[in-house]
């Protein structure tokens, strides 16, 4: 492939699949994911009777919630029925992110453990706007690194 080939596939949009292990909400495509950070909590630790040194190690590991937008479309209606059931019956669920290059095929993923939503908008509907109507989908989730007990898949 030429250059100008790599160039092209490099500059084309990628989009996200989010599935839940529940096949009954299927998610789908996504085109902004925001909230994908993992940081640590830095602890100091003195050195006994040796001046001012200290150690920085890593502490306790901290992931912000995920946000999801897209135009609302055949999709949102999975959402909404995931929502209902949720506020019925708050039961957390695994899955994945899955970021898919321009033709469709899958490029890196990030398992979720435990997530949740915690909370969805829409962006005010007018009729005389010619934008789409952008769906968010917040979700709070235990992490998606695999630090747990249980060994990558």
């Amino acid at each position: 492939m030429n250059g100008l080939g790599l160039l092209t596939q490099v500059s084309m949009t990628h989009h996200f699949v989010v599935a839940i292990d529940n096949p009954t909400y299927d998610l789908g495509t996504w085109y902004r994911v925001s909230g994908l950070t993992v940081k640590w909590q830095d602890c100091k630790y003195r050195v006994g009777e040796q001046g001012n040194q200290f150690y920085v190690l890593p502490g306790n590991t901290e992931y912000q919630n995920i946000k999801l937008s897209r135009a609302a479309c055949a999709d949102s209606q999975v959402v909404q029925t995931w929502l209902a059931s949720t506020s019925l019956n708050p039961t957390p669920h695994s899955g994945a992110i899955v970021l898919l290059d321009y033709g469709g095929i899958p490029v890196v993923h990030w398992r979720l453990n435990e997530f949740f939503p915690i909370a969805w908008s829409i962006v005010d509907l007018d009729a005389d706007n010619a934008k789409p109507a952008v769906e968010t989908l917040e979700l709070a989730h235990t992490g998606f690194l695999y630090d747990e007990s249980e060994p990558a898949p």
